[in-house]
């Protein structure tokens, strides 16, 4: 009896001392462990692809972009704000075709008849449908067709200035400022400062990337742009127009699907345009690519930089298969029972997660696995319970993250479990069942 009423006391006792907090299982937060799995050696951080004009461009400035990304793969200047001529009226379009409808009326205002060339020349008063009009602003690039356009959709050359470069903010194209729908040299004071109708490369490709691949209007901007010849009339039948498209490229390099040259005194030659193969789609985008007589300087960069990209880069499997360690809990109640084994607890990515990452890699490009997981964690814990990520990163911008979670649970030990395992371990010792069966 003295046995018993001595196990009893060690009960109570312990109780006492768990609920004053002083319990030597009662530990701190684990620290977070940032592990490193490399799957190919990093590159120098934000360092661009190439670090000069290898390819020796006429541009002054230049791009080549992923479309599906937005990732730089070649640039000269790119960041550099320049006068981007006709190669607006993407802009243009794809804001026409987002606010406007095909077969909308479109009436000449005196603004719109009075264009320079290159122009429809139409007469105020004219009328057409937006469809004819977009047509012949993205093949023939007619400057009065943009100015129509404008005046119908955004209700004056302002208003739909206004959306151009709503539009523009929403891309991320910071250095980017519209003035005109057309294109043509044009500088106004706005906030006290004096803005300039500009770009840069890096922009341009980026609305290029959003009409080809992102606008819910894709498909429109793509037919008309891939379009060879166009022709039409004025609605009252007075006046049939022909248009041919003007971008080269379309006939004479496999791939191209989209573009839209440009020029004027202050910009020069430009061009924006897009190619795709084998899942790869590339844009590109020239600024101040060369002055009168040099018209065709566009063209042989063009080429350069879709065969820099067709050349160079490729998709490869990235992915790979991680094992991840077991994660100590701290507090939890050991499947076990006994007090003196830890808890640990498997992780792993989730199934729903897709195991395969490809990406557009130069020959030299490398990606990097960084594993980040607590050394250990407190319960009570849940299955399922996220716990850590696998990032992938190319030149320290994430590429994917993969969430961790923990494939079991684990309960926290409370004083009623103390109670109950150490009264049923008292119970199991030799000699003591006999006294209470007794």
């Amino acid at each position: 009896m003295r046995h018993v009423i001595g196990g009893f006391l060690a009960v109570i006792a312990f109780v006492l001392v768990f609920k004053t907090g002083t319990w030597v299982f009662r530990l701190a937060e684990g620290e977070t462990v940032n592990g490193k799995v490399t799957v190919e050696e990093e590159k120098d951080k934000n360092q661009p692809v190439q670090t000069k004009d290898e390819l020796n461009l006429h541009a002054q400035s230049a791009v080549l972009m992923d479309a599906l990304t937005g990732r730089i793969l070649y640039g000269k200047n790119e960041d550099l704000v320049r006068p981007m001529a006709s190669t607006t009226k993407i802009m243009t379009c794809i804001i026409a075709l987002e606010h406007g409808n095909l077969s909308d009326t479109v009436t000449a205002s005196q603004k719109a008849a009075s264009q320079p060339k290159v122009h429809l020349g139409v007469y105020k008063g004219e009328t057409f449908l937006l469809k004819d009009l977009l047509y012949s602003l993205m093949l023939e690039s007619h400057n009065d067709s943009a100015m129509m356009i404008a005046e119908h959709v955004g209700g004056s050359m302002e208003g739909f200035a206004a959306l151009m470069n709503q539009k523009a903010r929403d891309l991320g194209c910071s250095n980017t400022y519209f003035i005109t729908p057309n294109g043509l040299d044009a500088k106004e004071e706005k906030d006290g400062q004096v803005k300039e109708h500009a770009t840069t490369a890096a922009d341009l490709a980026r609305i290029m990337n959003y009409c080809i691949g992102q606008s819910p209007k894709k498909d429109e901007f793509l037919e008309i742009t891939g379009t060879q010849n166009y022709s039409f009339q004025d609605l009252e039948g007075k006046r049939s127009f022909g248009c041919n498209n003007h971008n080269a490229l379309l006939t004479s390099m496999s791939g191209a699907f989209s573009g839209k040259t440009g020029f004027t005194g202050g910009a020069g030659y430009s061009y924006v345009g897009a190619l795709k193969n084998e899942g790869r789609v590339y844009t590109i985008a020239l600024l101040g690519c060369g002055w009168p007589p040099h018209k065709t300087y566009k063209w042989s960069d063009a080429r350069k930089l879709f065969q820099y990209g067709l050349d160079r880069f490729h998709y490869r499997e990235v992915y790979q298969e991680t094992k991840f360690g077991d994660i100590l809990i701290k507090n939890g109640i050991p499947p076990s029972g006994r007090l003196e084994d830890p808890v640990m607890v498997p992780c792993d990515i989730g199934k729903s997660e897709e195991r395969s990452l490809k990406v557009l890699l130069a020959d030299d490009e490398k990606v990097t696995v960084d594993i980040e997981l607590p050394k250990e964690l407190k319960a009570p814990v849940k299955k399922g319970q996220t716990v850590g990520t696998v990032i992938y990163r190319l030149n320290g911008e994430v590429l994917k993250t993969y969430p961790v979670s923990l494939l079991e649970g684990a309960d926290r030990i409370t004083p009623l479990w103390y109670v109950k395992t150490i009264i049923k371990n008292y119970l199991s010792m030799p000699g003591i069942g006999c006294i209470f069966s007794s």
